[in-house]
């Protein structure tokens, strides 16, 4: 985990900015566009050949990383909504899709992700629903965590990636 003291200071990406990054299948940073840098607050150098943990903010339940790359290993694809951390310590939301790049074996070689801005829809509802899955990983640890979404979504009667896409919409 990143030891960089948190401040109270949200960054926001404009309407028409998106990041951009790829890393290897392992998290580690391979590449980041000018818009990644730039609201990490890290130099390039600084992010390269890191993992991209680097950036996770305490916020963020670990059951939403779990699903991630166990759709990732899947080698299928996945939106989520994450809370990044920069390096002063300032966060920033974003709406994450991630894919992964197969050679001609069907093997990974890597991992491509385009964020944007989160809809003023997602943020009424993301952070407090992170906070309370966050809560219960305190409690009860992260399949806990991850029992408590399912159930959230079951009971809305809505997959995963519905839930995310109607918070995006």
């Amino acid at each position: 985990m990143n030891k960089v003291k948190l401040i109270n200071n949200e960054k926001f990406l404009s309407d028409d900015e998106f990041i951009v990054s790829k890393t290897d299948k392992h998290g580690k940073i391979l590449y980041g566009n000018k818009i990644f840098i730039k609201i990490s607050g890290y130099e390039e150098h600084e992010l390269l050949d890191k993992p991209h943990s680097i950036l996770r903010h305490p916020d963020m339940p670990s059951c939403v990383f779990k699903l991630l790359w166990e759709r990732l290993q899947a080698k299928q694809e996945i939106f989520a909504y994450v809370k990044n951390l920069a390096k002063d310590g300032s966060f920033y939301w974003v709406y994450a899709n991630v894919t992964v790049t197969l050679n001609k074996n069907g093997g990974v070689v890597d991992l491509h992700s385009v964020r944007r801005k989160p809809s003023s829809k997602a943020m009424e509802v993301i952070p407090g629903l992170y906070k309370a899955l966050l809560a219960q990983e305190k409690k009860a640890g992260i399949d806990s965590g991850t029992k408590m979404l399912m159930n959230i979504l079951n009971d809305k009667g809505v997959s995963y990636d519905d839930f995310i896409f109607d918070l995006q919409n």
